[in-house]
């Protein structure tokens, strides 16, 4: 398990979910991984575990990026993965009718102007080097609409242009900095939680959620992990502006039924 021995790699919004798996898969592959969370207390819990170091960052605060890159002026790989749906205070409207400028600014704050922030450091802390790997985690919904939830749509199909647009300019200036991005659709983790609810009919929402999915259920976040390692190692040295999909089938169509 030494696929990152040497690196290191900061994981953003790696409190819990994608983002701590993450972490966990890269400090089992030797890297030395700085777990950041805007929620401190759950940074350093992940670090704890891990044997990695934890550092409190807000995705969407300038000078927070200003004090990792204080800490870290050279790092080896970045994964942008702090993210919202906007339901994670309960239900709010969030369909291009009746969603609120305000509710739209805060999922793209976190989203997009997260994900910004942390490129932009990423080229900074890279360029020295003249290599690197960036990863962005943008998801099945910024591939298709979601009527629903227009603005983590909109915010995550950003991600995965603003994604290629680094990736040319990294390559535009001499430099091998990578650039992908990850999409998943329903991967089980906390972000879930406010939609399922705790009531009887839990099992019946989730059920509900992943019917269309062929494999029909949840991603777990450990498959998640498993590319941001391919994308981080040297492995993939001759990929950058590339997307790796998993979502359990569903862009590939309707599931034939059996037999």
């Amino acid at each position: 398990m030494t696929r990152l021995t040497s690196k290191l790699c900061v994981v953003t919004g790696a409190g819990r979910g994608i983002g701590a798996a993450i972490a966990t898969a890269f400090a089992h592959e030797g890297a030395h991984v700085i777990v950041t969370d805007k929620d401190a207390a759950s940074a350093q819990s992940v670090a704890a575990r891990i044997g990695a170091e934890a550092m409190r960052l807000d995705v969407r605060a300038e000078e927070d990026w200003d004090a990792l890159a204080t800490a870290h002026p050279q790092i080896d790989v970045l994964v942008n993965n702090a993210g919202v749906t906007g339901f994670e205070d309960g239900a709010v409207p969030h369909d291009p009718e009746r969603a609120s400028l305000e509710d739209w600014r805060a999922v793209h704050a976190v989203n997009l102007d997260g994900t910004f922030l942390g490129c932009r450091y990423a080229i900074a802390a890279m360029r020295a080097m003249g290599a690197g790997s960036i990863i962005n985690i943008s998801s099945r919904s910024g591939q298709v609409g979601i009527p629903m939830a227009a603005a983590y749509a909109a915010s995550k199909a950003a991600i995965r242009n603003h994604t290629k647009t680094v990736a040319l300019y990294c390559a535009g200036q001499g430099l091998a900095i990578r650039c992908n991005s990850i999409n998943p659709a329903a991967v089980m983790t906390p972000m879930w939680e406010p939609m399922l609810g705790t009531g009887p009919d839990r099992q019946a929402r989730a059920d509900a959620f992943v019917a269309d999915t062929p494999l029909r259920r949840f991603g777990r976040p450990e498959e998640v992990a498993a590319l941001a390692v391919l994308l981080a190692s040297d492995e993939a040295a001759y990929m950058t502006g590339s997307e790796l999909t998993i979502d359990g089938g569903i862009l590939a169509g309707s599931a034939a039924a059996p037999g």
